[in-house]
């Protein structure tokens, strides 16, 4: 190599340099293509409305969520999320997958939730919104599951076990 003061502004001139001047022309014009990877695309998911449905799960609660492109109200059960999720902390929780993914105020939710108390059906809810979420955009895939949104929470109540006041409590004990 006679000229070590060449200069490299790309990769088509390293591959000159180094003596596959050959490979790098064929390179060159291989990287113009879109470079497909082997991991299966996923693909938006509608309905005939032009919805996104999932369903969410959290303790004994159910929640079936149905999102459109909108003005951003929740209802749940038929009333506002404002009503039915009185607690500002409830309400935060089904924000939170909208503030993540970027897109809050963009999307109307239907949802009906049955099972389990108020926390869990905010849970429930808004694992439904993420999964929807991301049925309707896969690019919002990453963010959601990195916040942890998309994985169902498997924690419940453990059962009570016989011979015991509660899951683990042992009755009073009197030594006399």
């Amino acid at each position: 190599m006679a000229d070590d003061n060449n200069t490299v502004s790309d990769l088509a001139d390293l591959k000159n340099i180094t003596g596959n001047g050959a490979a790098a022309v064929t390179e060159a014009e291989d990287t113009a293509a879109p470079v497909v990877s082997n991991a299966p695309l996923r693909e938006q998911e509608l309905d005939a409305q032009g919805r996104a449905y999932a369903t969410g799960r959290r303790k004994d609660a159910v929640a079936r969520v149905w999102i459109k492109p909108g003005s951003g109200k929740v209802i749940v059960n038929g009333k506002p999320m404002s009503e039915y999720f009185a607690r500002p902390v409830l309400q935060m929780i089904l924000r939170q997958p909208f503030t993540v993914a970027g897109v809050s105020g963009q999307f109307d939710v239907n949802a009906t939730v049955a099972g389990g108390g108020l926390s869990g059906q905010a849970g429930a809810v808004k694992h439904g919104i993420s999964k929807a979420l991301q049925l309707y955009d896969p690019a919002l895939r990453g963010a959601l599951k990195a916040a942890g949104f998309l994985t169902r929470d498997s924690r419940v109540v453990e059962r009570k076990k016989y011979g015991k006041a509660k899951a683990r409590r042992s009755f009073q004990f009197s030594k006399r």
